[in-house]
């Protein structure tokens, strides 16, 4: 690598005008999306140009519909999307101050993602993984800036969900992780600490819950209907856990499962059996129109 970045910093939150975003997908374009609408330059990379243009068509979908709730306006949404510039080669990246990775949940893909990215950023130049479960240490240790590396890890969907997990390596500065804590106020958003343990704070409590929930249907405890209706009534959850899991993407939960299983070594977390068969199938989910619902007619009806 041709940079070598040194310990201190010579950025602060202000300074930050150009943010890159590694990754055109759900996370990647509502990453895109809340920071060009608060202000920021944003440069967003994907490997594919179509990605690029379906992330532009949703960002201006999500953006038509916050004009219809009277949260913006034509001239707010055409200063935004003016702010994104997208292309599929890193040296886009060469002026940006902070560079948010949010591609697959995938270790290996991540850290060929970083060994082609340090070589095109200036050495004061921050970079922060969206990982919802992956080590911050060991992909922060596979660049040439460890201490300038953190966990940013954003709920979905990214412009409505408030809040941004922020997770520290053992070689993350503390003014790293200030600039960063400081950006996300000023994309307003809420932040809340967590310590660099497999899944984080979120996922490292949702997703037991949702594979739980896949072992209550496999046991054939109950259907997939009287699952998220008991949890929807009965725990005030706004989703049943069967229908969150299809909205997660159900290889992103059993990614996360696994991390959780293989980081923790503790039974508790083996991925059930039917979910394992459901990723086998390529049922994941919304995105391919079938999981534990049937996405393909006019109302989701269950698959089992």
């Amino acid at each position: 690598m041709t940079h070598q970045a040194s310990a201190t910093s010579t950025i602060d939150s202000s300074s930050i005008k150009t943010i890159g975003v590694i990754g055109a997908g759900q996370m990647g374009n509502g990453i895109a999306h809340i920071a060009s609408m608060s202000g920021y330059n944003v440069r967003m990379l994907d490997a594919a140009e179509p990605a690029l243009a379906k992330a532009l068509a949703t960002i201006s979908k999500n953006l038509d519909r916050q004009i219809a709730k009277g949260k913006l306006t034509e001239a707010e949404k055409a200063a935004g999307l003016a702010r994104i510039s997208t292309g599929t080669n890193y040296s886009m990246f060469s002026d940006c101050q902070l560079v948010i990775e949010a591609a697959t949940e995938n270790e290996a893909v991540k850290k060929q993602i970083f060994a082609t990215l340090c070589p095109v950023l200036p050495p004061e130049t921050l970079i922060a993984s969206n990982t919802s479960s992956i080590s911050i240490t060991r992909l922060g240790a596979s660049t040439d800036r460890p201490a300038k590396f953190m966990g940013m890890h954003f709920m979905n969907p990214v412009p409505v969900m408030q809040l941004v997990e922020l997770i520290r390596g053992i070689a993350t500065g503390e003014e790293t992780f200030a600039i960063v804590r400081d950006l996300v106020a000023r994309m307003g958003k809420i932040s809340v600490s967590a310590e660099d343990f497999p899944a984080f704070i979120v996922n490292r409590i949702l997703l037991p819950m949702i594979n739980e929930a896949v072992y209550t249907l496999y046991e054939g405890v109950g259907s997939v209907e009287s699952i998220d209706n008991a949890m929807k009534l009965g725990a005030n959850h706004p989703m049943g856990p069967l229908e969150l899991a299809d909205f997660i993407g159900l290889d992103v939960c059993l990614s996360v499962m696994h991390v959780l299983y293989e980081g923790l070594a503790d039974s508790k977390y083996r991925p059930c059996p039917l979910l394992v068969k459901y990723v086998e199938a390529g049922w994941l989910g919304r995105k391919t129109g079938r999981g534990f619902y049937d996405y393909t007619g006019e109302k989701p009806l269950p698959t089992r």
